[in-house]
């Protein structure tokens, strides 16, 4: 079914909500985030909107800003103490180790643990980690030399998709150990894992139900509503994925506007049943009564409370948030302090894109305070005209919206419940967001070291522990991943501080991320500064164990 054509509506009703909002932001950055207005305060006094003329969204080409120091672990003459998972794991100094990275800066979240320190690796496992000017060195079959660099957990993406035997590579070059697609995916769980088994990729992989993909599976167009038998039935294949492997649920109202306030009900019964996030892409991503960003948390801080679930707000920058951002992540932080059980995720660019058929995009003008210039199909550096527009729209592009100002990206960051999730996956058409390449490596240069948004161990708290705390409940595997603990799964990125960036563009995504030297996964290297080792596949399955408990 082809969505209703987008219309023109009122740009100048929505720059002065956007600016009356952006007031009320303002006392609730003071209030939430501390009244410091140095750099990543999040103080919006100098800030304009999306669509602004006196000041253009910041372009995706535009150079980094000169690098400026990344500030070394206090220096002490004792190390702090060694995390341990598993004491049966701990090898001594004298064994001999398959790998040692030694002489980097180790930062392990998890335990705080942040010191210039040298690891052992047997296996798959961390066996050794070794700190203090007497340290004996370790010895091992392969060495990596890490001194100046940074050695951490390795990178959890916690909001992709399928992986493809393409965007797997890109993710690996941006840092990323474990590809979650828990924005859906496309296929009911057995058939997901027969055809993405271990060994098949170089990252590890999982994800969660989709319902919209289940929808489909009905006869449901976006716009059709679920009969309650109908309802029942989609529940109890929801069930049956959690069962067969998958870690989670996900919904996605915006797109399918057919999903009723009961049909997301439904889900967070079954999530807080099965201890297992629901996931969701919220119901609305604009400021316009009704249906606003904040009508859009309000519904899932109540899914939260009437059901007791673990609800995680999907990409609040883009939906949930965009321009009234404090006031969205105050409401998220009251319901937390509440007692509810809530996170978010962000990705680190001030544009979003998808289909210009799909709901998101109807009546957008209106809704997002933005014009035919603010528009750019992915691929090209085509900026859409007036005149250019319908031709875009009857091909159904991929077009990215610059719609976000820099503090929807900013306050998230700063938030602690809200972790890093890229919303992406490179395909070999290409035609996708700069996001599914270089997303991890954006947060590490742009927002730590170049704009020093947030420092460096809470940034990599948000890539590594935070999205494995949020799924291991059910998932085990994941006890043993984001850590850096003698017992931690051996996977672990090393990058330079001082040059670690993106590199892609809305006009090719498909290029890698700089200054990530190293990856390991499986306690194997994947990716070397010669480039990744195209034989190391050895990424696995990450699957629940409720159909095992």
């Amino acid at each position: 079914m082809n969505e209703p054509r987008p219309t023109v509506g009122s740009i100048a009703r929505r720059r002065l909500l956007l600016a009356l909002g952006f007031g009320v932001t303002n006392v609730a950055v003071l209030r939430r985030f501390g009244s410091d207005t140095g750099p990543g305060s999040g103080s919006l006094s100098d800030s304009t909107g999306p669509g602004d003329p006196a000041a253009a969204p910041e372009s995706p080409d535009a150079g980094p800003a000169p690098a400026t120091a990344v500030a070394e672990p206090a220096p002490s003459e004792d190390p702090p103490e060694i995390p341990v998972l598993d004491e049966s794991a701990a090898r001594g100094p004298d064994h001999l180790f398959d790998l040692a990275i030694v002489g980097g800066r180790v930062i392990d979240p998890a335990s705080g643990f942040d010191f210039v320190a040298s690891i052992g690796v047997t296996g798959s496992t961390v066996a050794a980690i070794v700190a203090g000017p007497d340290a004996a060195p370790l010895q091992a079959f392969e060495t990596i030399d890490a001194t100046g660099l940074v050695v951490s957990p390795g990178f959890i993406d916690i909001l992709s998709y399928s992986p493809n035997g393409y965007g797997e590579w890109f993710k690996l070059a941006d840092g990323v150990t474990a590809n979650l697609g828990m924005h859906g995916l496309d296929g009911r769980a057995d058939g997901w894992f027969a055809a993405h088994p271990d060994g098949s990729s170089p990252i590890h992989f999982g994800g969660a139900y989709d319902n919209a993909f289940v929808r489909q599976t009905y006869g449901l167009d976006p716009y059709d509503t679920a009969a309650p038998g109908t309802t029942n039935a989609i529940i109890e294949d929801a069930r049956t994925d959690l069962r067969n492997g998958f870690v989670g649920l996900h919904m996605q109202p915006e797109y399918t506007p057919g999903t009723t306030a009961e049909d997301l009900l439904a889900h967070a019964v079954l999530a807080a049943e099965l201890d297992v996030p629901l996931c969701v892409h919220a119901r609305y991503s604009d400021n316009i009564a009704p249906g606003t960003n904040l009508q859009a948390i309000g519904e899932l801080v109540q899914a939260a409370r009437e059901t007791g679930a673990h609800v995680h707000v999907e990409h609040i920058n883009s939906t949930g948030g965009t321009g009234v951002m404090a006031e969205a992540l105050g409401r998220i932080s009251d319901a937390i302090d509440e007692g509810l059980s809530m996170t978010a995720c962000v990705y680190p660019y001030e544009f979003w894109a998808t289909y210009l058929k799909s709901a998101r995009y109807q009546d957008w003008q209106e809704k997002y305070g933005i014009s035919y210039g603010d528009l750019q199909v992915a691929g090209t550096s085509q900026r859409l005209t007036e005149q250019t527009f319908d031709a875009a729209y009857a091909n159904n592009s991929l077009t990215a919206a610059f719609a976000m100002s820099p503090t929807d990206v900013e306050l998230p960051l700063q938030a602690d419940f809200v972790m890093v999730g890229s919303d992406a996956i490179l395909d070999r058409s290409h035609n996708n967001h700069p996001r599914s390449t270089g997303c991890f490596s954006r947060v590490l240069g742009r927002y730590v070291r170049e704009r020093e948004v947030v420092d460096l161990p809470t940034a990599l708290s948000k890539m590594t522990i935070q999205p494995a705390r949020l799924l291991e409940r059910r998932c085990p595997d994941l006890r043993r991943k984001g850590r850096l603990g003698i017992g931690a799964d051996a996977d672990i990125t090393v990058f330079d501080p001082a040059t670690v960036t993106d590199r892609s563009t809305i006009e090719n995504p498909a290029q890698e991320s700089t200054g990530i030297q190293w990856v390991v996964v499986e306690g194997r290297v994947a990716l070397s500064p010669d480039g990744a080792r195209s034989e190391a596949l050895n990424g696995r399955g990450l699957q629940s164990d409720i159909g095992t408990a």
